[in-house]
């Protein structure tokens, strides 16, 4: 009997697990490598996350396409660096609410790539691929979309900061606006589809709004595969949190912020498992770029990286990374190399969806997620702007001036801090770095550039 039961449930679950994944992607807005508490972090507690690393795989080596937001989703979300889409720029860093460009239609995304595998998509939360009606998420392949199209801190109503700030010669990321932020200083939209619902929505309530419309998501779609895409406008300055969660953290205001993105980690969980869909679903978490340092206790940590956001130090491009999927993902800790980039190939081999058929940049984790298996990424190409500042190749990382030539060289193995420059003891393997960093700009050709569009 007990034989028979075996199989049974080893029949089982080869039958689930034959079933195409519904896939969650949560993504952090200036999360540092050092924010959860399975990290190191001693005064935030992350119990949601930490469950999800225990429980699943943590990656302590994976990496987004770009230091900064958009350039960084738009590698998410095509599985192409930046560079060979028009999404980065040496001028404007990221687009604003002038801008006229945006994601290209001709791009191929992840929401359409499901679609071709016969999935519901929907996003929630922050966007920041272009504003304009024919750059929104429902022009992308998202059947739904509720949130904001940039940034939490754009669209600032400067009169009435100005009032606030009194003292005019104080640099822009300093004064009373920052430390004890209201709504109303900023007038971004909140939207649904292609509707703008209000100016100015009250940013107290975006994490928890953001997480209802996705629970509502889920439950709505339980029978059928989904993808969900949910991008929190947190912990992105200015910061703000509901009133559960004041001084709940230890570490002040951004503490108490990442606690409740924890618990929003928490409720979309205890959703999926509601449903029954925990053997069928995987979830994702990471964030878009470092912490952003400039803004000291309110911009989080990159724990023993250095630097953060804006930077191609590892503190601005390697992220905090946790995925589960009791039905998919053998548990463990991961120190292979991953990427945001890599999140097309993976999910559309674990689908059966289509890949873009123009030049990618992303590799095919899926056997590192099933079988804990050897990553096929061995390389990552660190961006700033149009200019390629850095490449690593296993545990090497070269930095380059902007004349091509090789200046520093870390193993991140050793020194995940980027301390110690090895570049006169090891030119064999800067040589090596350099001839792929040649044949890698050999094949890129730039797309015309989306973010000096005025």
């Amino acid at each position: 009997m007990r034989i028979k039961f075996a199989v049974l449930f080893i029949l089982f679950a080869l039958v689930a697990k034959a079933e195409k994944p519904n896939v969650i992607i949560i993504f952090a807005d200036d999360m540092g490598y050092g924010d959860m508490s399975c990290n190191g972090n001693p005064s935030i507690k992350t119990p949601h996350l930490d469950r999800m690393a225990y429980e699943g795989q943590k990656w302590t080596n994976f990496y987004v396409a770009a230091p900064v937001c958009t350039p960084s989703r738009a590698g998410l979300l095509t599985g192409r660096l930046p560079i060979r889409n028009g999404m980065c720029s040496n001028k404007r860093r990221v687009l604003f609410p002038d801008s006229q460009g945006g994601l290209p239609q001709s791009e191929y995304t992840l929401a359409e790539m499901f679609k071709s595998a016969g999935y519901e998509t929907g996003m929630v939360g922050k966007w920041h691929l272009g504003h304009k009606a024919e750059f929104l998420p429902i022009k992308h392949g998202f059947d739904s979309w509720y949130g904001i199209p940039y940034s939490n801190d754009m669209d600032a109503n400067r009169e009435l900061i100005n009032k606030v700030k009194k003292d005019k010669s104080l640099p822009w990321h300093k004064g009373k606006h920052w430390e004890e932020p209201k709504s109303e200083y900023w007038e971004v939209p909140l939207m649904q589809g292609e509707t703008v619902l209000e100016r100015a929505p009250n940013q107290e309530l975006l994490t928890k709004t953001y997480t209802e419309k996705s629970q509502q998501f889920i439950r709505v779609n339980k029978d059928k595969p989904f993808f969900l895409y949910l991008a929190h406008s947190m912990p992105h300055v200015p910061l703000f949190r509901s009133n559960k969660f004041k001084d709940m953290s230890t570490m002040g205001l951004y503490g108490d912020v990442i606690e409740e993105l924890d618990w929003s980690v928490g409720q979309v969980l205890k959703t999926v498992k509601e449903m029954g869909l925990e053997q069928q679903t995987i979830v994702v978490f990471t964030s878009d770029n470092g912490p952003w340092l400039s803004f000291k206790t309110q911009g989080g940590i990159a724990g023993p990286l250095r630097d953060g956001k804006g930077s191609t130090w590892e503190g601005g491009m390697r992220e905090p990374t946790v995925i589960w999927g009791p039905g998919y993902v053998k548990p463990g800790i991961i120190h292979d190399l991953g990427s945001t980039l890599d999140m097309m190939a993976t999910f559309a081999k674990m689908s059966g969806g289509k890949m873009p058929e123009v030049k990618h940049d992303s590799y095919d984790l899926s056997s590192v997620l099933q079988y804990k298996k050897a990553s096929p990424r061995k390389e990552m190409f660190y961006y700033h702007g149009e200019k390629l500042q850095a490449v690593r190749s296993g545990r090497h990382k070269a930095i380059f001036n902007q004349a091509g030539k090789a200046t520093e060289l870390y193993d991140l193995n050793l020194d995940p801090g980027e301390n110690y420059n090895l570049l006169d003891k090891k030119l064999e393997v800067i040589t090596e770095i350099s001839s792929l960093r040649e044949a890698h700009l050999k094949g890129v050709e730039k797309a015309k550039n989306q973010l000096i569009l005025r």
